[in-house]
């Protein structure tokens, strides 16, 4: 948004940067402490919108011993290569420090004010004022013309909200002195991964033999052991091979989409399945054949599409893909129908707020997970390290199906898992289904919700499914109340249910492009008649 905001703004800008953590840019999934050195970044630098220099140009010209602290090899630097998270947020910290230079090069006011947190927003006569709480020191308010929440991720303030049980894997130092013993994790993507290496680096390592990557336990530790679950009970698949920039859709275009868009909410999900049928169809005939696609309805289509990988076992699936995607990667070689899926993704995303609450639900229910698994891919070294786990008997992964729970009372610790053939006790549970998206009860700034500018998007029939709240295409609140670009919501887990594919940095980079145009283009026209400064604050992650 900043890059932005400085590329179009037209006169001097003065900007404020609120930052809680001690360093500005890193964020939240790429900082230290808050990520385990051992995670790594599910995508590429060829994948990653440019700030001012791409990851790999920034990774080519750093020392040697910088890439070594960064768990980086300089001999394997590549654009399609993934690195540790905390690499990714010493490239972002380094790209938001030159953005800061140019912006003082053009004359730009900033302030950038790291350990500071902001707890409180509120409209004011004429603006903006925000309520901050310096670390170790009085809060004190201050008024803006214009604000931008970008507040990231919103994880529980307390992770382990009982002795054993944790409502995330983050931080990563939570974990740090879980003992050795059978530890439950609920979910099997991103986090869970996430959740599987810091554990697994805490009780032994990581050692490559030839050509296998095997784990080695520490001594006495023989009582470790990591039961994965979720209802389907697979794995993610390894990150598969294809061109970039995206190649055109030919029928399932944005352009058709908004075509549909003009007809009315009435049949609109099975209209825009019928336009993702026939892109799949296109690209991918033989495809189509096997899973008889024509015959197919959107519920039917989400069965299929996960059919094969359910009657498999987990990790046979995962060896036998991860080999095929090596091979397709050294060969380039692209497979259909998972690239028309991806590239499909992010222009249906575009019907969800017109969708009727039952569309919704079912968009949530059948269509929405066969994005997410097509999308959310992850490296192929972490595949490798599940494999290696289950050659050990440290690992493994149960479906849940639809009806089971998880109790955590009247246990000394951890939690139970309880379904309908068995009960099971875990002495360490992890929640590790990654960020959920969150409705307006849950924002942090309590006086927007007072003030009624934050509000749900909907009021009634989304249990199961939040819609987020109320928020146009510019990330305005809507509100009569509040003038046009005063104030702008970035922040993501309030903005999932109208836009649920917004996680991906592909994502923070169109609609930080979105909102800094428009927030320059207010600026500029308020300017036009009265010359001044504008003041502007931005809310970096909370």
């Amino acid at each position: 948004m900043l890059l932005t905001l400085l590329r179009s703004a037209s006169q001097p800008i003065s900007i404020t940067v609120f930052e809680q953590e001690g360093h500005v840019g890193k964020g939240t999934p790429y900082r230290p402490g808050w990520n385990d050195p051992a995670m790594l970044a599910n995508i590429a630098s060829i994948e990653i919108p440019k700030v001012i220099e791409t990851l790999l140009q920034w990774m080519e010209r750093q020392p040697p011993e910088r890439l070594h602290e960064l768990g980086i090899n300089p001999q394997t630097l590549s654009d399609r290569t993934f690195y540790p998270r905390i690499a990714l947020g010493a490239y972002y910290h380094d790209q938001m420090l030159g953005l800061l230079r140019l912006a003082e090069g053009a004359h730009h006011r900033v302030s950038v004010r790291t350990r500071c947190k902001v707890t409180d927003a509120a409209k004011s006569d004429g603006g903006m004022t925000l309520t901050v709480k310096p670390h170790n020191d009085h809060a004190f308010v201050e008024s803006f013309d214009h604000v931008v929440l970008a507040t990231g991720h919103q994880w529980p303030a307390a992770t382990e909200t009982q002795p054993g049980y944790f409502l995330s894997p983050y931080p990563s130092t939570a974990l740090a002195h879980v003992p050795p013993c059978h530890i439950g994790i609920r979910g099997s993507s991103l986090s869970a991964i996430d959740a599987v290496v810091s554990l697994a680096v805490l009780h032994g390592r990581f050692v490559q033999e030839e050509a296998v990557l095997r784990y080695k336990p520490k001594p006495n530790t023989h009582a470790f052991k990591m039961t994965m679950m979720s209802r389907k009970g697979l794995l993610p698949e390894a990150d598969f091979y294809f061109p970039l920039p995206y190649e055109e859709l030919t029928y399932c275009t944005i352009d058709a989409i908004n075509a549909r868009l003009d007809d009315g909410p009435d049949g609109l999900l099975d209209d825009i399945f019928a336009l993702f049928k026939r892109e799949l169809a296109s690209v991918d005939p033989d495809y189509a054949v096997e899973i008889d696609l024509e015959e197919l309805c959107l519920e039917g289509f989400c069965t299929a599409y996960f059919a094969r990988r359910m009657a498999a076992d987990p990790f046979a699936w995962a060896r036998a893909n991860l080999d095929d995607a090596s091979h397709n990667y050294a060969v380039r070689h692209t497979v259909p129908w998972r690239y028309a899926i991806l590239r499909m993704h992010e222009a249906i995303q575009c019907v969800t707020p017109y969708l009727s609450t039952d569309d919704f639900q079912r968009f949530t229910r059948y269509f929405a997970p066969v994005f997410a698994d097509d999308y959310a891919t992850v490296p192929h070294e972490s595949i490798e390290r599940l494999l290696a786990l289950h050659d050990c008997e440290k690992l493994d992964i149960i479906g849940l199906g639809e009806n089971y729970s998880i109790d955590t009372h009247d246990v000394a610790s951890g939690a139970t898992l309880k379904t309908d053939n068995s009960i099971f006790h875990f002495p360490v549970f992890v929640e590790a289904m990654g960020q959920r998206a969150l409705n307006a009860a849950d924002f942090p700034f309590p006086t927007l919700r007072y003030q009624g500018i934050i509000r749900d998007a909907a009021s009634e029939g989304t249990k199961g499914a939040s819609r987020g709240i109320s928020i146009d295409n510019q990330f305005h609140p809507l509100s009569d109340d509040l003038p046009c670009g005063q104030l702008f919501c970035l922040s993501l887990p309030y903005l999932m249910g109208r836009h649920p594919f917004i996680q991906g940095l592909t994502s923070a980079f169109e609609i930080g492009k979105v909102v800094g145009t428009q927030l320059a283009r207010t600026i500029s026209a308020k300017s036009s008649s009265i010359a001044f400064e504008e003041p502007f604050a931005v809310s970096a992650a909370q």
